[in-house]
């Protein structure tokens, strides 16, 4: 198994921000297997979504939907509505897992990895990714 971590700036706000070219760059050239990939924090997740076309603004409203950043959380450190940054790796898992065929990862036309991050009060994160060979 080889891996590797990635480092990406979310900045001060909710992002969803699309990390499938740096994980293709890793997968290039490695033949058949699997890319796991992982963000190693209690606040972030891992999504295969499509993007561009405002999903990645509907995920966040969804989530704003689904966890108000409101005082009701029990973890109240930080930004107000912390707490929910915490229950979203729950929706959100801070993992996938890719098939890679020929060295190219096997995702569908409109599929993208994205790091999903609504924490705002860290706004550098790593990323480890992870091939498996076939």
């Amino acid at each position: 198994m080889d891996s590797e971590t990635l480092g990406f700036r979310t900045g001060g706000e909710e992002r969803v921000l699309d990390i499938t070219r740096e994980c293709a760059d890793f997968a290039s050239g490695r033949g058949d297997g699997l890319l796991h990939v992982f963000v190693p924090h209690a606040t972030a997740g891992i999504a295969i979504i499509e993007t561009g076309a405002g999903s990645d603004d509907d995920l966040l409203a969804a989530l704003g939907d689904l966890l108000p950043a409101d005082d009701r959380w029990q973890h109240r450190h930080g930004s107000p509505g912390h707490g929910r940054s915490h229950v979203m790796p729950a929706l959100v898992p801070p993992y996938a897992s890719v098939p890679v065929l020929g060295g190219r990862l096997a995702l569908g036309t409109w599929q993208s990895i994205c790091l999903v991050d609504l924490n705002v009060d860290n706004a550098v994160r790593e990323v480890r990714v992870s091939f498996l060979p076939g």
